[in-house]
């Protein structure tokens, strides 16, 4: 099936598969841009149009951030969580539309923002409560748990790499080959209430993925609270 999918991009670079997904992902960089641009172009005390969505996606970010960590830590970690979100969300969405396919359709690409963000809360970890600190962590609060307690926790650690990536990647795949389907069965205008619920996953799955990595750093860093 795979072979038979049309991709603008993949008519000007070829279909294999690097060129697909670092061809969208450069649309994708390139869409947040203008974005991004259009949003601080001209900067308003009462925001409108494209400075008015970033600035409410940008609160939504700190309040989903505030309930996990307290707004200081929020802001703190927004930008990295922000860009996060924005670079899943466009990616998914430009999966819905046809003749794309969404960067995060591909388990490399979904593989590698599960890196950063594991990379990242763990080096938060060991910076904040120092090497050793960090890893005793992970014994437990009993001593004589501690060899069953370690490799669980590690074991825990390891498959949100796992979790991260194959949830994203499973349900963009899952929504892109249902996207294919529904436009070989039927015409164009049938499938619309199908596209709004693509949509509606697209941004559900940049939601997850986001609160997850609020969840993870706030485990790094607030150790000294999960104790009391």
């Amino acid at each position: 099936m795979e072979g038979r999918l049309f991709t603008f991009l993949g008519a000007i670079g070829g279909h294999g598969q690097e060129w697909i997904i670092l061809s969208h992902f450069v649309l994708v960089i390139g869409i947040i841009f203008l974005i991004s641009r259009a949003a601080t172009r001209k900067l308003q005390l009462v925001p409108t149009g494209s400075q008015n969505v970033m600035e409410t996606f940008v609160g939504g970010i700190v309040a989903m951030g505030t309930d996990t960590m307290g707004e200081k830590n929020a802001r703190t970690y927004m930008p990295l969580i922000g860009s996060l979100a924005l670079v899943i969300f466009v990616s998914n969405m430009i999966g819905v539309i046809p003749g794309f396919e969404a960067p995060t359709s591909n388990i490399n690409f979904t593989l590698s923002l599960a890196l950063i963000v594991f990379v990242y809360y763990n080096y938060l970890g060991i910076k904040k409560n120092g090497f050793v600190a960090y890893f005793k962590h992970f014994m437990g609060p009993m001593p004589v748990l501690a060899p069953l307690m370690f490799p669980i926790e590690i074991i825990s650690h390891l498959s949100r790499i796992v979790s991260l990536s194959f949830r994203l990647f499973g349900s963009i795949r899952g929504d892109d080959m249902f996207l294919m389907v529904l436009l070989m069965l039927v015409p164009w205008l049938l499938p619309l209430p199908g596209f709004f619920l693509l949509t509606a996953f697209g941004f559900l799955q940049a939601f997850i993925f986001s609160i997850l990595t609020y969840v993870y750093i706030a485990g790094s860093i607030m150790m000294e609270h999960e104790e009391h």
